[in-house]
């Protein structure tokens, strides 16, 4: 069954509104872990970034949720880096705790703000913003050029990470605190300070990705709404070897992986739509499984810094 080109043009931009908070969540990490720090607590910070998004946009408007998403996600970094640089406390079981405070917390947070009820379907979301004479050319256009205000965002943000670890002093900073926090000590970098700023950058980055979820996607919040994306975050950026410009390829092959239930809906296959809820997670397992054991993660990756 042949696909017309309304079929393709949806699922291209499905795939690249999907992958918006992948990618921003995932930039975000990367950062940390350039720096030698793997922040498993990047699943709690979108999830806190979701919450405040919805607190945000019911009391305040959209952009207003965005901006404390990206407070909430920096909040949580905050506790996190606190715990596994200050304290230099094993950065596996500080993440994990970190993210089972959010859990608990926004659980409770969204109870006593909007009730056994939720907050129902009446947040207000970014409408598509169509970039003119761009929008309008086939397949790439309405994929990448129509398009909410944080998908323009966080492919803005890729470039901009690049040039901000390959042709910046503190970029390079980062990059050696990462390989080797003593060598970069001996050089006047103080290895905790840049381990810190990352950590505080990728949970700004998470929380953001966080409230993009609710006001560019979905409309609303639910307990446990992020449902792993966090972690999936984190294999993107082992899939993509570390770099934004791999990084940005790796997210929209997860989010055409989660995309796949309208091509085949459109072609009316009876696929239980299970199947599309679990994909990105066993696609997560298969590449690792497939690819981790080929690429170099940074040397001094999760050991503290003194």
């Amino acid at each position: 069954m042949m696909l017309d080109a309304g079929v393709v043009d949806g699922f291209l931009a499905a795939s690249v509104r999907v992958a918006t908070p992948l990618l921003l969540a995932a930039l975000g990490e990367m950062l940390a872990e350039r720096g030698g720090v793997i922040n498993l607590a990047v699943e709690g910070a979108m999830l806190s970034g979701a919450l405040a998004a919805a607190l945000g946009a019911a009391t305040g408007g959209v952009w207003t949720g965005l901006a404390l998403s990206a407070a909430a996600g920096l909040a949580l970094a905050t506790v996190f880096a606190v715990a596994a640089i200050g304290a230099r406390a094993d950065q596996i079981i500080a993440g994990t705790a970190t993210t089972l405070l959010a859990v608990g917390l926004t659980g409770a947070v969204y109870q006593a703000a909007f009730g056994s009820a939720g907050a129902g379907l009446s947040l207000p979301t970014l409408a598509p913003v169509p970039i003119r004479g761009l929008a309008e050319v086939p397949f790439i256009g309405p994929a990448l050029f129509n398009q909410p205000a944080t998908t323009y965002l966080a492919l803005l943000a890729v470039p901009l990470c690049w040039w901000f670890l390959f042709r910046t002093r503190t970029g390079l900073a980062l990059r050696a605190v990462g390989e080797s926090p003593e060598h970069a000590r001996a050089a006047g970098v103080s290895a905790r300070r840049m381990q810190f700023g990352a950590t505080l950058a990728g949970g700004a980055f998470a929380g953001l990705a966080g409230g993009t979820l609710v006001l560019a996607q979905v409309g609303t919040f639910a307990e446990r709404m992020t449902a792993g994306r966090g972690f999936i975050a984190i294999a993107i950026v082992v899939l993509g070897r570390w770099h934004p410009v791999g990084v940005l390829g790796a997210a929209l092959l997860f989010g055409s992986a989660t995309a796949l239930q309208f091509v085949f809906q459109a072609m009316g296959l009876a696929v239980p739509y299970q199947l599309f809820l679990v994909l990105p997670y066993v696609l997560t397992l298969l590449l690792l499984a497939g690819l981790v054991g080929g690429v170099r993660a940074p040397a001094a990756l999760g050991r503290a810094a003194d």
